[in-house]
């Protein structure tokens, strides 16, 4: 079978809060116990699903994201992404047709399950109703006949009666029903503010409930049909994405990278969990090192450091132990004040302030953090106002942003951002090599930004020698 023929499935759900993440974690660990390869896959720009989708597969979760990385770039990513699987479970976001605000379709699951051609699976919260059921899919199975509406999963069903009245409705909707899930709680994931605990936050206990949720699965499903539903799907057209054919327009800066060789540290561990996978790849390509630290265990950088990735994550949650590790908290202060290539996101951006809800951190940015009640959400669009360690002049972008914290001031006297939609204002940091801001980029979308990052560092390495 050839790489663009992958068997994959769409799990989607009417709504947020159906059980689209139980049933897609549920079926990637069912379907990887069973001695499948499964490539798992997450619509949106959420970083915490992927992170029980690795659990559960054992390979890295990847997000198929619209807005962020463009259409075009969706089924590239996803078989890259999906090389070498056997299967493909790509978890839908919010309502299967919900989307980027007043952009129609654009970044729904709907939208990402037409471009792949694949087969959708509604999971539905049954916990109210019983016939129903049947009209609220046939609605959904209506509404685009562009979408292959292949299958329906009952979730929080009551009872072998509740169950049998439900299957009942749904004889005369011409969706089949693939799965009934009783409610239990025992497999349950926690949340807090931002949505749920990140796996590397409380990984024995989510080994555990990603087990009783494979167990559920096999329970309440039929694996073989939805497996075979899997295997029904045409061959996409499109080469998988590449990162060295995206890195080539700017090869030049790559080849002197390459040639240095420089280290780049990327933050990690329970505070900073926030990362799409192609962005290590794409460092690595670009030529550097790429190696792991961990703000809230590592007292020093790697020997040799010449760049810093500190993505998104949870600093406000672990702001005591972050401040604590002062030696560390110096290290980073001192890579920054040399002039180094430091690039931030959101709770790097926070670990680069002067504090978080009064405790110390790294003292880079002239800036205060603190936490509110307001979430603060939703898509954006930018431009680079000025050269800097990270992006030309000029580059525009598209992020997300996703906190409930606020930073005093917002910006700094050359921001890393201008921001063009939905609202227009500077936001973030550009200080030396430091870039630092609110917004998550996608850097698959724009590789140039690793390319130049990669190539800063190697300027710092070439200088020490």
């Amino acid at each position: 079978m050839s790489g663009g023929a992958v068997p994959r499935l769409v799990i989607a759900a009417p709504a947020s809060g159906a059980g689209k993440t139980t049933v897609a974690t549920g079926l990637m660990a069912a379907f990887t116990e069973a001695g499948l390869a499964v490539s798992p896959h997450k619509v949106g720009p959420d970083y915490i699903d992927p992170g029980y989708h690795s659990l559960a597969t054992g390979r890295p979760g990847r997000n198929l994201d619209a807005f962020l990385c463009g259409t075009d770039r969706i089924a590239p990513l996803f078989l890259h992404g999906a090389a070498g699987a056997d299967l493909a479970v790509v978890e839908g976001v919010m309502g299967l047709f919900d989307g980027a605000s007043d952009r129609g379709e654009l970044s729904s699951t709907a939208q990402v399950a037409k471009i792949l051609r694949a087969p959708v699976v509604l999971v539905v919260d049954a916990s109210s109703q019983s016939r129903s059921v049947a009209a609220l899919v046939h609605g959904f199975a209506s509404w685009d006949p562009e979408v292959r509406l292949a299958g329906v999963i009952l979730n929080k069903v009551g009872s072998d009666r509740h169950e049998q009245l439900l299957r009942e409705a749904m004889d005369s909707s011409g969706v089949p029903v693939l799965g009934a899930l009783r409610r239990d709680g025992r497999a349950g994931t926690p949340s807090r503010h931002l949505g749920l605990v990140p796996v590397a936050e409380r990984r024995a206990e989510a080994l555990e409930s990603v087990g009783e949720l494979a167990a559920r699965i096999r329970e309440g499903c039929d694996l073989p049909a939805l497996l075979a539903l899997a295997r029904s799907v045409p061959e996409l057209p499109d080469a998988p994405w590449d990162p060295a054919a995206e890195l080539a327009p700017v090869a030049e800066t790559t080849a002197a990278a390459t040639a240095a060789r420089p280290r780049i540290a990327v933050a990690g561990g329970a505070a900073f969990t926030f990362s799409y996978a192609e962005h290590a790849e794409l460092l690595a390509v670009a030529g550097a090192e790429v190696v792991p630290v961990d703000p809230l265990r590592d007292e020093r950088l790697p020997p040799g450091t010449q760049g810093l990735v500190i993505g998104g994550g949870f600093p406000e949650i672990y702001a005591p132990e972050l401040s604590a590790n002062e030696p560390l908290r110096a290290a980073v202060a001192e890579l920054a004040a040399s002039g180094a290539p430091v690039s931030a996101e959101c709770a790097g951006l926070l670990y680069l302030s002067r504090s978080i809800d009064g405790k110390p951190m790294c003292g880079v940015l002239p800036a205060e953090a603190r936490m509110t009640e307001r979430l603060t959400l939703g898509y954006r669009e930018a431009v680079a106002l000025r050269d800097n360690a990270l992006a030309a002049a000029g580059t525009r972008v598209r992020g997300h942003e996703f906190h409930r914290t606020v930073l005093a001031p917002g910006a700094g006297a050359d921001p890393a951002w201008g921001l063009t939609h939905p609202e227009r204002r500077v936001e973030g940091f550009v200080a030396g090599g430091v870039h630092a801001s609110y917004l998550h980029v996608h850097w698959a979308a724009e590789p140039a930004l690793a390319g130049r990052l990669v190539a800063s560092a190697a300027r710092i390495a070439a200088a020490r020698g």
